[in-house]
């Protein structure tokens, strides 16, 4: 099947020493580098490009950060008990401050808040808690849009590649009246694949580290709940 397809390709060529396909053949000792690869994608490479820079930049701030807020101090809601117990107040605040992660900032929100109902204390740690998950969210947002933009982007040039397949070819055959040199496809074709793939190696990225950072975020508040959860137990217990 193949030597037949051959054949009725051979047919349609013009008579010559060489056919169409022949003289537009790519020396076998080309190499395509990949910043070629990449300018054959077309112009939707560039918005792509721009989607993998600001993912890549939003993934390695937020492990970072986040790396950084999910560290407790060793010891510390123990030395916050024994403070607290003691009733040395401000050692307590002290330590919170020293201690940059979303439990201390929330615990010394509720030490300052002592004196008053249980409730109020509780409401103003909780307060505390929202801000601090608005902040480790912060960019999530970005990352997510960069996630479901790229794969469209890359099927947006998939179909422009296609258009300009399809138009070279009419212009070719307009042209010349002849059958269609390969050739005068190739560029529409590395339009449509490269930006394919392009947008979905993108998208996929994108989506894996978001779902990490989400896990990431996830442990951190469930700790910010138990310590919040331990601190106001430890206030109830001179009241039993």
């Amino acid at each position: 099947m193949m030597h037949t397809l051959l054949q009725i390709i051979d047919s349609t060529q013009p008579l010559g020493p060489q056919t169409a396909l022949q003289q537009t053949a790519v020396p076998a000792t080309s190499e395509m580098t990949l910043f070629d690869l990449l300018m054959a994608g077309g112009p939707v490479m560039i918005p792509i490009l721009i989607c993998s820079v600001v993912a890549v930049y939003i993934i390695i701030e937020r492990l970072i950060a986040i790396n950084k807020l999910s560290k407790d101090p060793s010891n510390f809601m123990n030395n916050i008990r024994d403070y607290i117990t003691s009733g040395n107040i401000d050692a307590a605040k002290a330590l919170c401050k020293n201690t940059n992660n979303p439990v201390a900032r929330m615990i010394e929100k509720g030490i300052s808040r002592l004196g008053k109902p249980l409730p109020d204390i509780e409401k103003a740690i909780e307060n505390v808690g929202n801000i601090e998950v608005v902040k480790m969210e912060r960019g999530l947002s970005a990352l997510a849009t960069c996630a479901s933009a790229a794969p469209m982007l890359g099927f947006l040039g998939t179909v422009t590649g296609m258009v300009r397949a399809f138009y070279d070819m009419n212009m070719e055959y307009q042209r010349t009246h002849e059958s269609i040199n390969i050739g005068v496809l190739s560029s529409g074709m590395y339009e449509a694949m490269v930006t394919t793939v392009a947008g979905l190696v993108v998208g996929i990225i994108a989506l894996v580290c978001y779902n990490i950072l989400s896990a990431m975020i996830k442990k951190v508040i469930f700790k910010m709940e138990s310590s919040s959860i331990e601190f106001l137990d430890l206030l109830e217990e001179p009241v039993k």
